[in-house]
Parts: C-alpha cells; sequence; structure tokens
C-alpha cells in the first residue's frame, strides 16, 4: 500500500509541513542530509500535540522535546530512550508517499 504524503519541493528546510494521514496529523520535515521523514503528530508522553520549531518537536501539553531528524526524546515527562513514531516513506517522482508492507 502507498498513500501520497506531499510534494517533496513543499517540504521546508526549516520547521514542518503538517499534512493529514488518514485522519490524523504528521509532520514532514527534511531530516537527516535534507533526506525528508514523517512524525506522527503525538507526544510519546501523554499523546500531546506537537510543533516543530528550533530544530526540534516540542509538545504543547507538557514541554517534552524531541530531535527533529530522528525523533529521539531530548528532554522533558516523556520517558528516556522513547522516539516519535515515524513512518516508512519513499520518494517516487518527486513525491514521498507513505510505504506499507515493502
Amino acid at each position: 500500500m502507498e498513500v501520497e504524503l506531499t510534494n517533496v519541493a513543499e517540504i521546508p528546510s526549516v520547521g514542518s509541513k503538517e499534512v493529514e494521514f488518514f485522519g490524523r496529523k504528521v509532520h514532514v520535515v527534511r531530516g537527516v542530509q535534507g533526506v525528508p521523514a514523517a512524525f506522527v503528530d503525538s507526544c510519546q508522553h501523554l499523546g500531546g500535540p506537537l510543533v516543530c520549531q528550533n530544530g526540534e518537536f516540542k509538545c504543547e501539553w507538557h514541554g517534552a522535546t524531541f530531535e527533529k531528524n530522528t525523533g529521539r526524546r531530548l528532554s522533558g515527562p516523556a520517558r528516556k530512550g522513547t522516539r516519535l513514531m515515524r513512518l516508512p516513506t519513499k520518494i517516487e517522482d518527486g513525491v514521498l508517499k507513505y510505504v506499507y508492507g515493502e
């Protein structure tokens, strides 16, 4: 299964582009070496919404922070060692797609 998320050209170099994914919000970012990555908009602490700024994701509820490129927890009430949920993706014809079962 493949689902289009966004055109790669529309992904900002700073911050994130928010897209809908089966009724949920996903943050699409330029990750390591500019390679696109997609993270589910849900903090690993209590599922709060995230904002992407200053190279990290920050939970709007309790302030947990996560690294933008990897989703790795940096600080706050989320448990040490946790990461944001990253969707498996691929780029095809300039479009970032969610892929399942490949």
